[in-house]
């Protein structure tokens, strides 16, 4: 990040007349300055009108606003408003999951983002062929180039280390050919959004790009020993088969050379982090990612743990996975099935997206109705869409200004779910504790 600082002046080249009112005003200041920080818990900041809160990630000079204006405009009167950041999506599916994958990543499309989609070897050739095709010859995707197909699909097991490689396979492909972006998000097909993406980049662009969304804790309670303990082997390290993990009759201890978290395997991550992940340049993600390839459920320990355990990311954690989600009680394996019955639910929660959905459920035409605005087989409509509405026509058939965003209600509801998740209650007491 730049530096900056004062300038040095020779006391000589300073006209006296100016040195008495110099020295009242630095004396106000920094009078001004002790009161203003006195109270104020590090990292947090308390700002006069417009800036009634702001949240500081140590080491950085980004804020972000209690109440982040909602507008609707997209004139040029938006060039006064925060840049919009770019997100990375990858959208990862399995043997049957072809046609949900491309409803999922129609509803979540837009321009200045970068997305990655990946079907697993368990699916045939035929469906990865089907959505290859898809990919290559919308006509959108083709103009813009920002959705890529892994085409060399690999084998996933999801309690097993292989969905962590696939994610981190996604994360490099993006790091390497997807330009700039700000967040990696990890969805599967049978995720849904709740907002437009025009919802969640306004909201977002008012937010530090140093944030993690992430669920995490580190109260592991029986995972030590159903998950820590017991060795794993996942075939699909070496299988072209899918197979079940299984398990080896020898137990470990808990590590000491870090300290294990664990939480929700869907995150929204920033760019630093996962460049760290990639990279590891203290080669703690090197090693964690060898621990974990013994784990059960890796996916949900992984990058928590090497979040936490870094020094330079763990203050920027926000113990949320942007999700709603149905568990029993207590949770299962998987959550439940959604269907019109959790509606309510799912728009109260103002969280940006939702799972698990079934391809064939008319909650999903009823999200693309009332919250996305998203006619059959279209992409999200969004202030980068030039084309006429009359007749049925898709606005999206011609793009206009790509970062020229037109948020809704949504851009309202996720605005009262970051606010919450970034207030002085919940950000600092919820870090990786």
């Amino acid at each position: 990040m730049k530096q900056t600082g004062l300038v040095p002046v020779r006391a000589a080249n300073v006209d006296r007349k100016w040195i008495l009112p110099l020295a009242i005003g630095s004396v106000v200041s920094l009078t001004l300055l002790f009161i203003t920080t006195l109270a104020a818990p590090a990292g947090i900041s308390y700002l006069p009108f417009p800036f009634r809160f702001a949240y500081r990630v140590p080491g950085t000079a980004v804020f972000v606003e209690s109440k982040l204006r909602v507008t609707t405009t997209t004139s040029a009167s938006t060039s006064s408003l925060p840049p919009s950041p770019r997100l990375a999506y990858l959208i990862s599916g399995s043997a049957g999951d072809g046609e949900m994958l491309k409803r999922t990543l129609l509803a979540l499309y837009h321009p200045i983002n970068q997305y990655v989609v990946h079907l697993d070897l368990e699916s045939t050739p035929k469906e990865r062929l089907d959505l290859h095709e898809f990919v290559k010859t919308h006509p959108i995707f083709c103009k813009f180039g920002n959705v890529r197909m892994i085409t060399r699909a690999n084998l996933v097991t999801y309690r097993g280390p292989t969905m962590v490689a696939n994610t981190l396979h996604a994360a490099a492909i993006l790091l390497k050919e997807g330009g700039d972006w700000d967040w990696f998000i990890n969805l599967s097909a049978s995720d849904y959004p709740l907002v437009t993406q025009d919802d969640l980049l306004h909201t977002f662009s008012y937010l530090p790009r140093e944030l993690n969304f992430i669920d995490h804790t580190s109260d592991i309670g029986w995972k030590e020993f159903q998950r820590a303990k017991p060795i794993i082997i996942d075939p699909g390290l070496y299988m072209t088969k899918k197979a079940d993990v299984f398990w080896v009759t020898q137990r470990r201890s808990v590590p000491t050379a870090f300290k294990l978290f664990t939480g929700s395997a869907w995150m929204g991550l920033s760019r630093s982090f996962m460049d760290y992940c990639i990279w590891g340049w203290d080669n703690l993600p090197r090693t964690v990612l060898m621990y974990y390839a013994n784990f059960i459920s890796s996916p949900e320990g992984y990058f928590h743990t090497v979040i936490c355990n870094a020094q330079e990311f763990r203050n920027t954690t926000v113990n949320h996975d942007l999700h709603f989600i149905s568990w029993d009680n207590p949770p299962k394996q998987h959550p439940h099935h959604l269907t019109l019955s959790d509606m309510s639910a799912m728009v109260d929660s103002n969280a940006p997206f939702a799972r698990k959905f079934q391809s064939d459920n008319p909650v999903l035409d009823k999200i693309d109705a009332e919250l996305l605005f998203r006619g059959s087989g279209r992409i999200v409509p969004g202030g980068w869409c030039a084309g006429p509405r009359e007749n049925g026509t898709d606005p999206c058939s011609v793009a206009g200004n790509i970062t020229a965003l037109r948020p809704g209600p949504g851009a309202a509801r996720l605005e009262k779910l970051t606010v919450s998740l970034l207030s002085k209650e919940n950000f600092r007491p919820r870090q990786c504790r």
